[in-house]
């Protein structure tokens, strides 16, 4: 029988409930989206501050339109309805084994009947940087 949510999930709750209204403030003001994510990458430990870090970079670079915003206390980009994209969920977030970079539904990476939405990263590296860049353009065209 379930118990309801766990508590990283219930913090996960309350940690966008702070970002929403966090960002009603702010609107759709690119610089405090960009401290916001950035300061969330900081905040996690190393191998996740790298897979963040890495993230960060690469779809600031193939999406510049994309505006960053946390996304559950999670490093993400949105479109400029203010959306989710693309997010990271680095793995301490709920202390699972890898890092996840998921693509919501706002992602044009429609194959057929069925694709990926989600992909695990256990580290950083050139090939992962260079599979998200074209899975950033593809979801952005």
């Amino acid at each position: 029988m379930s118990e309801g949510l766990s508590k990283e999930e219930r913090d996960a709750v309350k940690q966008r409930a702070k970002e929403l209204r966090a960002q009603e403030k702010a609107g759709k003001n690119r610089e405090a989206g960009a401290a916001s994510v950035q300061e969330a990458i900081a905040k996690l430990d190393a191998e996740d501050r790298k897979v963040g870090e890495g993230f960060y970079r690469v779809v600031s670079e193939v999406a510049p339109h994309l505006v960053p915003k946390t996304y559950y206390g999670m490093p993400g980009f949105a479109n400029d309805e203010g959306k989710i994209v693309v997010f990271l969920q680095p793995a301490g977030k709920f202390k699972t084994r890898y890092s996840t970079i998921g693509f919501e539904d706002r992602a044009a990476l429609d194959d057929g009947d069925m694709w990926p939405t989600a992909f695990a990263v256990t580290a950083w590296t050139s090939a992962v940087a260079e599979r998200l860049t074209g899975l950033v353009r593809t979801a952005t065209s």
